[in-house]
């Protein structure tokens, strides 16, 4: 392989590998996977979405409490936990990004509570973020880092934010036809649109001229090899947002029966369905979801709203929106936090298995965080070449 001297990610002024661990909820990307990565020198994300399933103290507090809002304020307590506990892996020179969908019912609250728990960076995607500038405003040093999937969504976060005298530090550009977990797009007909392709989305944004130019650019979705990686580099990405290989670690935080399912899932395994979140998503067709996608035209037509929330199993605010308990036919009829959560204890027969599209580096292996590194970036010596 012809050598390649790889890019250096800068943010905030730090140096970084090019390399963004992408963020995967419900306990998948805890504090050891995203400790990990960050002290190797890459971007390490941990997933703000229910943390309090990583904790038993809390979770044996919450045992038969019904408020929804004691839930949420849980997993504040979480992610202040894992923020600590991924820098103390981390060390100080760590780089530790938390992602916060946009879709969840608190996000403001725990976009604010990992700013002061002393993440480097907000990761937010699943819409618009348009209000991040506005909560972030006490902590100027926190990086932000809008996820969008297409130049229409760059324009309109570049304009809002702009208002407000700030500019992302870092945009991931997710592609539907390639990502795990939840989509960048509307419909599943769309996700394989040439809209979102990296070539013409990079091509646009470069064209956009300062400021929108001079912001580093990192492509995420179906990146599963060096070769696949230096081609992003050569269409102008400074570096590249990786999930589903992250996740077949041996630092990642779920289950091995988690890693299990992901890494030995062929592409006849892996189904496009509309989430709850009324977004498309990607996961392994497991025995839970095989047997939803049978019923899910008639509860769909079944679909109706439930203002007392009592149909909700995981009593979490989890979605502003959720189509299961809003009863929108449009959106998906299951509580996806319960069975994303037995995704993560390693449930085969009853959990949600977000993936993404592409095969893995290791094929079924389960190996390390550093060898993973190794494989993209080169040598082992690139990894000690930056702090």
């Amino acid at each position: 392989m012809t050598e390649f001297a790889n890019p250096v990610l800068q943010l905030r002024g730090r140096s970084l590998l090019p390399i963004v661990q992408g963020g995967m909820g419900v306990g998948v990307s805890g504090h050891r996977l995203a400790g990990t990565v960050a002290r190797l020198g890459a971007v390490g994300t941990l997933a703000s979405v229910d943390l309090r399933r990583l904790y038993p103290d809390i979770m044996q507090r919450l045992r038969r409490c019904r408020d929804p809002a004691s839930h949420g304020a849980a997993n504040v307590e979480a992610l202040d936990r894992e923020i600590t506990a991924a820098r103390a892996i981390a060390g100080p020179g760590g780089f530790i990004a938390v992602n916060v969908m946009r879709a969840l019912s608190n996000y403001a609250e725990l976009v604010v509570q990992a700013c002061r728990s002393g993440a480097d960076a907000i990761v937010s995607g699943a819409g618009l973020p348009l209000e991040l500038p506005d909560l972030t405003e006490p902590y100027p040093n926190v990086a932000l880092i809008p996820i969008l999937s297409e130049e229409r969504g760059v324009r309109v976060v570049m304009k809002k934010w702009a208002r407000k005298g700030r500019i992302p530090d870092a945009i991931v550009l997710e592609h539907p036809r390639y990502a795990g977990g939840h989509l960048g797009a509307t419909r599943i007909a769309d996700i394989g649109d040439e809209r979102f392709d990296f070539a013409r989305v990079i091509a646009a944004i470069r064209a956009e001229g300062e400021p929108a130019a001079e912001v580093p650019l990192i492509v995420a979705g179906g990146i599963n090899s060096r070769e696949k990686m230096l081609a992003m580099f050569g269409l102008g990405a400074n570096a590249v947002q990786i999930g589903t290989p992250f996740a077949v670690t041996l630092e990642c935080d779920a289950h091995p029966n988690f890693k299990k399912v992901l890494a030995e899932a062929t592409p006849a395994d892996i189904v496009t369905f509309m989430s709850p979140a009324g977004l498309p998503a990607r996961a392994v067709l497991t025995p839970f979801l095989k047997r939803y996608l049978q019923k899910e035209p008639r509860l769909r037509s079944a679909a109706q709203p439930d203002p007392s929330g009592i149909t909700c199993p995981s009593q979490v605010q989890c979605l502003s929106s959720c189509g299961f308990k809003d009863g929108n036919p449009a959106a998906g009829q299951f509580c996806i936090e319960t069975q994303l959560a037995a995704a993560q204890r390693g449930s085969v027969e009853k959990g949600l298995f977000f993936r993404g599209s592409e095969s893995l580096p290791f094929g079924d292996q389960i190996r390390s965080v550093a060898d993973l590194l190794d494989h993209l970036l080169g040598s082992r010596q690139r990894l000690a070449a930056i702090g």
